[in-house]
């Protein structure tokens, strides 16, 4: 079985916050989602498209898959990624996240090479940045009792896990403003990231 050769893309949510589905975002005319894969591409032989709108991705060569338990959140996305993923470890990313960081994502891998646990996060002060982050696909059934235990908290699964924390001084170093952590949730995030980066 392949160690890091899998990512897993979470697409699925309700979006209520933007307005509208954030998986067909565009940013420079070209779709937020495209832009994603072809980045991960270059690290990943698997790309994972978890969705709740699979029709919009027939076609692509990428494994498009669903939610096994239904309205979860992103751990239920988790849970459906790692079971079909192919590799040890998969890096987990959000669909709205227009800046990660390949040198960063080389360097958790790094990391974590030599290490026997079931994920590497980031911290950020008292948090942590479940995005992106490696999952491994050991922690299916772990993940599967927590949701059917009507626990969603992504946080509170980890708690009780073998997890490898990147210190923030750290990631810092990749990323020394954050924004290799920016998830557009909001239109208020979409204006602020086009002031920067782009255009729709």
């Amino acid at each position: 079985m392949n160690k890091f050769g899998t990512a897993i893309i979470l697409a699925g949510g309700k979006s209520s916050r933007m307005g509208f589905d954030k998986q067909f975002l565009k940013i420079d005319k070209r779709r937020l989602m495209d832009s994603l894969v072809h980045k991960l591409n270059e690290e990943f032989e698997e790309i994972i498209i978890v969705t709740n709108k699979p029709k919009y991705y027939i076609g692509l060569s990428h494994k498009i898959i669903t939610d096994k338990i239904e309205n979860k959140g992103p751990l239920g996305g988790i849970h459906v990624g790692l079971k079909e993923s192919s590799s040890k470890y998969a890096l987990v990313v959000a669909c709205d996240m227009p800046n990660i960081n390949m040198d960063y994502i080389r360097y958790m891998k790094k990391c974590i090479e030599n290490q026997e646990i079931d994920g590497c996060v980031t911290s950020f002060g008292d948090w942590i940045e479940p995005f992106s982050g490696f999952y491994s696909k050991e922690i299916v059934d772990a993940i599967e009792k927590h949701l059917l235990s009507n626990r969603r908290s992504i946080n509170s699964l980890l708690k009780h896990l073998r997890i490898y924390y990147i210190e923030e001084k750290k990631a810092r170093k990749f990323s020394p403003n954050w924004d290799m952590f920016l998830n557009l949730n909001t239109k208020e995030d979409l204006n602020s990231y086009l002031e920067k980066y782009g255009n729709v």
